[in-house]
C-alpha cells in the first residue's frame, strides 16, 4: 500500500502543492499534520506510523515535510527501512526501499539536503528574530495577535470568584491553562 504524508508548518499554509503531488496512482491513504516541524507532537505522522505494515511505501513530497532537522530525518527514514518500509521524497528524487541498503549516493544526498533542509530554517529563523528586534527599536513592533478575547478572561475571573475551580473555569470559557495563568497570575501577584 501506498501511505503519503503532507505537513504544512501554519494553518495558513496552503498544502495543495503537496497534496497534488501526492495524487499519483496507487497513493490510498494520505495522513496531513498542520504544525511545525520543529513540533515532534505530530498526530498524524504518529496515526500513520502506528498504521504502516511491512511492504507499505511512504511517499513524501520532500524532505523537510517530514522532519526539520538532520537527526529526525535520518532516524524516521532507518527505522522505517528497518521496519520493511519504503520511502519515497518526490522532489529529491530519492528512494529508500525496504530490505536494500540505500546505495552510498543516495544516503550521502540524504544527509546534505536534511543539512541544508536544517540550515535554512536557522537562518530564516535568526532573520526573523534581527527583524523583530529592529521593528522593537524602531517602536513599531506589536508583537502576535492576541487570539484571546477580554471577555474570555473576565468569564475566568468571575467563575474563579464564585468558587468554580479553574480547570472547569477555563474549559467553559475556551482557553487553556496556560493562557488563564498568563493572564491572572500578574494581576494575583500585587
Amino acid at each position: 500500500m501506498k501511505i503519503g504524508y503532507i505537513r504544512g508548518s501554519t494553518a495558513d499554509q496552503n498544502p495543495e502543492r503537496q497534496r497534488t503531488e501526492l495524487e499519483v496512482p496507487g497513493v490510498e491513504e494520505i495522513y496531513e499534520d498542520c504544525v511545525s516541524g520543529k513540533n515532534l507532537d505530530r498526530p498524524q505522522l504518529q496515526e500513520m506510523l502506528a498504521f504502516i505494515r511491512k511492504g507499505d511505501t511512504v511517499v513524501v513530497h520532500s524532505l523537510d515535510r517530514l522532519a526539520r532537522n538532520l537527526s529526525d530525518l535520518l532516524k524516521t527514514v532507518e527505522a522505517l527501512t528497518q521496519q520493511g518500509i519504503s520511502i519515497h521524497f518526490i522532489k529529491e528524487k530519492l528512494e529508500f526501499d525496504a530490505g536494500k541498503d540505500a546505495s552510498p549516493t543516495a544516503k550521502l544526498m540524504l544527509q546534505l539536503v536534511g543539512a541544508f533542509a536544517e540550515f535554512e530554517r536557522s537562518i530564516i529563523r535568526a532573520r526573523q528574530l534581527e527583524g523583530i528586534e529592529l521593528a522593537k527599536a524602531r517602536g513599531v513592533y506589536q508583537g502576535r495577535k492576541r487570539t484571546v478575547k477580554p471577555e474570555q478572561i473576565e468569564s475566568v475571573e468571575k467563575q474563579i470568584a464564585l468558587g468554580v475551580p479553574l480547570s472547569v473555569a477555563v474549559k467553559k470559557a475556551g482557553v487553556s491553562h496556560a493562557t488563564a495563568y498568563r493572564y491572572l497570575a500578574p494581576k494575583h501577584k500585587k
